[in-house]
């Protein structure tokens, strides 16, 4: 089984970590399944939080973590977080030591999603435990203006902590070459929204299925909540949502709660989403290209971690 720095100091058993997109079935089963489930913060409140991090601890054995994306944070979410969760993780704003020293105070390992080099090497200097970098070929939201392996071969030479590959991660093959290029885990959200536990409407996994890389584009259309922040999407989720008259396109549940979504607003159409979901914001990665099929969580965490460590051991298969 494969083990390195990150499955060390995280205590899970695979290096995969879930990006926070999927629902609390998906976070128990990637955990369940050895990986690092993460958690989204958009709770209505710190005693949901409460409740939904306790709720979780009761279904699964794994390790979990919370994300925080910095322009909606709740520092009252925060402390909860911290004292339940076994990491806390930052994105989208540059490293803040004062934020990772609460973080770690409190007792959870830190971590922060970064799109740049220079943001790599503030977030070990502010006292992050792993860093997460992040290419641009990502699905959601993207900080970064480069491609992963350019990023990460410069990060893994230059930081101390352990580096987390994301963007364009989907297959065996994909998480062997981000190994071998000196990732210690890989974090993946496109491939696990074609799962059988996400909280994803069906027809927004057809439509991943049927998709290949050039069907994503890194957009700010879906900016009406958070304006000029570059996501990547399926064009078509742009193209509907342009030919849409009404400024509501639809409601979802989060987190069990009704939700209207208006027209460009960043919320994914989520399971049991009405409406036009084809206009509603459909993250994807290009990773999207080497998705094939709906399969489980774990069966997901085991092809991907047991076909990387063979093709690592044979060694002559990545170059052949």
């Amino acid at each position: 089984m494969l083990e390195t720095s990150f499955t060390r100091l995280i205590g899970c058993r695979r290096p995969i970590q879930l990006a926070p997109i999927g629902g609390a079935d998906l976070v128990a089963a990637v955990c369940d399944a050895g990986g690092l489930g993460m958690v989204d913060q958009h709770y209505p409140s710190p005693p949901a939080l409460d409740a939904g991090l306790d709720a979780l601890a009761a279904r699964t054995r794994g390790v979990f973590g919370v994300n925080f994306l910095m322009p909606f944070l709740d520092e009252r979410c925060l402390e909860v977080a911290a004292r339940k969760a076994r990491v806390v993780e930052f994105f989208y704003a540059s490293p803040d030591a004062a934020l990772v020293e609460k973080a770690g105070a409190a007792g959870a390992l830190v971590a922060w999603q970064v799109g740049s080099l220079a943001e790599a090497q503030a977030a070990e200097a502010a006292g992050c435990d792993f860093v997460v970098v992040q290419g641009c070929e990502s699905g959601g939201h993207v900080r970064g203006t480069v491609a992963l392996l350019p990023l990460l071969s410069q990060a893994v030479e230059r930081l101390h902590v352990p580096v987390v590959a994301a963007g364009g991660i989907a297959t065996a093959r994909d998480l062997a070459a981000v190994l071998a290029c000196g990732a210690s885990a890989a974090r993946l959200g496109t491939r696990f929204l074609a799962s059988h536990e996400a909280d994803a409407h069906p027809s927004y996994v057809a439509a991943l299925l049927a998709a290949g890389a050039e069907d994503t584009t890194l957009t700010t259309a879906f900016g009406a909540d958070w304006p000029d922040a570059p996501h990547r999407v399926l064009r078509s989720a742009v193209e509907a949502a342009e030919r849409c008259t009404d400024e509501r396109v639809g409601e979802i549940r989060m987190h069990g709660e009704p939700l209207p979504v208006a027209r460009f607003a960043s919320a994914y159409p989520t399971r049991d989403a009405t409406g036009r979901v084809d206009a509603m914001c459909l993250y994807a990665g290009e990773s999207v290209a080497n998705i094939e099929a709906v399969m489980s969580a774990g069966e997901i965490v085991r092809e991907l971690c047991d076909g990387a460590e063979a093709l690592l051991r044979s060694g002559a298969a990545l170059v052949r």
